[in-house]
This record gives C-alpha cells, sequence and structure tokens, in this order.
C-alpha cells in the first residue's frame, strides 16, 4: 500500500505493509479517542514526476502491462508527467481551504516500488542535492 500524506507546503510518500482497512481503522479509533472528527472517503491524488527520470520508461511499461484503473499517468508539461491515482481520502480537517490529509492507494507490489523508487528520485534526492548546493 502506498500512503501519501499532503500538508500545506508538500507531500510525502511512504510504502506500508499493512492493509488500507487496517490503516482506516486505527485512524477512526484515533479520531475517537481524542474526540475529533474524521472523514474517510473513495478520493483521487495525483503529483508531479519530472520527465527526465531514468526508470519512468519502466513505470510506463508496467501500466501497460497491469491495466490497473488505479493508477494513469499523462505528460503534464514539457518537463513533468502527472500521476494520477484513486484510492481512499482521510482528513481530520473537513472544513479547511487547504487539502491536509493522507491518501492511501493499493497497487501490485511492482508498480508501488517503481513509484515509490520514482518519488525518491524526484523528490528526497532533489531535497539533498539543494541541501548540499546551499
Amino acid at each position: 500500500m502506498l500512503k501519501l500524506t499532503y500538508t500545506e507546503t508538500a507531500f510525502h510518500m511512504e510504502r506500508l505493509t499493512q492493509s488500507p482497512e487496517q490503516l482506516v481503522s486505527l485512524r477512526v479509533r484515533l479520531a475517537m479517542r481524542v474526540g475529533q472528527s474524521i472523514l474517510v472517503e473513495p478520493s483521487s491524488a495525483a503529483f508531479l514526476l519530472p520527465r527526465h527520470l531514468p526508470m519512468l520508461p519502466m513505470l510506463e511499461d508496467a501500466l501497460s502491462q497491469h491495466n490497473s484503473d488505479a493508477i494513469a499517468m499523462c505528460v503534464a508539461d514539457a518537463e513533468s508527467v502527472e500521476v494520477s491515482l484513486t484510492g481512499t481520502w482521510i482528513t481530520a480537517d473537513l472544513d479547511a481551504e487547504e487539502e491536509n490529509g493522507i491518501f492511501i492507494t493499493v497497487l501490485d507490489e511492482y508498480t508501488e516500488n517503481l513509484l515509490f523508487t520514482l518519488w525518491q528520485e524526484a523528490y528526497i534526492g532533489a531535497s539533498v542535492m539543494k541541501e548540499a548546493g546551499d
């Protein structure tokens, strides 16, 4: 399962071994215990990846082979592709103008690993390189 955490300034991706049902159950129990509202609903999420990533063609191949409705990819602009996912949105911030929360989706293991690796190359590597150059 992939878990994308969206905040006001960024997003973070994790790969988890638990099922979506387990994660939702834990989040609902936590919200109940602390007296907080929670919203859990089917949804979609998207993020950009740079088009120059060497492993990006592998993701394109995986998508064409697995033919999943849970993930799609399209060209966003000259420098980026947009990855769209379907899954479940979980948030406690019901009235916020900004969308803060977590999004979870389940893909086949190969595609999840590949997508997580691409995200790490694009975002983790870029921030480490930026810090080193400062």
